[in-house]
C-alpha cells in the first residue's frame, strides 16, 4: 500500500539523518514518529477523498439511481492502492448494491473480494456459494464471517438457516446454539434454536428487512409478510 511505503520511506530517511548527525536511538525515535505522523496524515487525506465520492454515491443508491451510484462507487477503486482494506470494503459496498437488487451474477465477484468485517456481505457471499451448490465454501465464508462479527444475531441465524436448508439439522442446532452462547438471552436465536430441535422451519421474519435482503424467500412470503406488517388486508368499504 501507496500509504505505509511511503511512510516508511519518510521514517527511513528521518532515522539516516538523525542516525548520522546525533545518535541511533535519536534517529530511531524520530523515525517512529515520523512514521506514525506520516501515516495518519495521509490515511486521513484518503479517507476524505473516498468520503466526497462515496456519500454522495450512496445516496444516489438510496435514492435508486443505482445506475449513477455503482458508477461513482466504483470510480473510488482509483484510492485502493493507498490505504489497506480500501479496496475490499469498495468491492463490499457494490457487490451489496448488486444483490439486493437481485443482479446476482455482477454480485458475486464484488462480494468475493469483499471486506470480512462486512458480515452482511459476507452472508450475501455464503448465500451465493449455497446456491452455487459449494457447500464447503459456504461453510467456511460463514465461519469467517462469525469470526470477525460474533455479536450479530441474524448472522449466526442466516449460518444456521443455510446449514438446515442444506439438510444439516444436527450442524446448524450446533451454530445457532454457539450463536446464543454469544448472545444469552437472544429471543430469536432461542426460538430458531428450539423449531430446529424440534425439526421445524426456523422462522426469520423478527428480523425484519435485514433478513429479506439475503432474498432466501420467495416474492410471495415477502409480500404475506409484509401485507402482515401493514396490519393484513384493507377492508372494504362499501358506500
Amino acid at each position: 500500500m501507496y500509504n505505509l511505503l511511503i511512510s516508511a520511506a519518510a521514517a527511513l530517511v528521518s532515522f539516516s539523518l538523525v542516525t548520522y548527525l546525533f545518535h541511533w536511538w535519536a534517529g530511531l525515535l524520530l523515525a517512529l514518529v515520523v512514521f506514525l505522523g506520516s501515516f495518519l496524515l495521509i490515511s486521513r487525506i484518503i479517507t476524505k477523498k473516498l468520503e466526497a465520492i462515496m456519500e454522495p454515491a450512496m445516496k444516489d443508491i438510496q435514492a435508486q439511481r443505482f445506475e449513477k451510484g455503482i458508477r461513482d462507487l466504483k470510480s473510488a477503486l482509483v484510492w485502493a492502492k493507498w490505504q489497506i482494506y480500501v479496496e475490499s470494503q469498495i468491492n463490499s459496498a457494490i457487490g451489496m448494491v448488486y444483490f439486493v437488487r437481485r443482479e446476482f451474477t455482477l454480485a458475486f465477484p464484488y462480494l468475493e473480494k469483499g471486506f470480512f468485517k462486512n458480515w452482511v456481505t459476507m452472508g450475501m457471499l455464503a448465500v451465493t456459494y449455497m446456491k452455487r451448490n459449494k457447500r464447503d465454501l459456504m461453510r467456511a465464508t460463514f465461519e469467517k464471517a462469525v469470526l470477525a462479527s460474533p455479536k450479530e444475531s441474524l448472522l449466526w441465524s442466516l449460518y444456521g438457516y443455510c446449514l438446515n436448508e442444506c439438510g444439516e439439522n444436527v450442524k446448524a442446532c450446533e451454530v445457532v446454539a454457539k450463536g446464543l452462547s454469544k448472545l444469552p438471552g437472544d429471543e430469536n436465536l432461542k426460538q430458531n434454536l428450539d423449531l430446529l430441535r424440534e425439526g421445524k422451519k426456523m422462522k426469520m421474519k423478527g428480523y425484519g428487512e435485514m433478513w429479506l435482503q439475503f432474498h432466501l424467500e420467495s416474492l410471495a412470503a415477502i409480500q404475506k409478510q409484509q401485507m402482515a406488517a401493514m396490519g393484513g388486508k384493507r377492508r372494504i368499504v362499501r358506500k
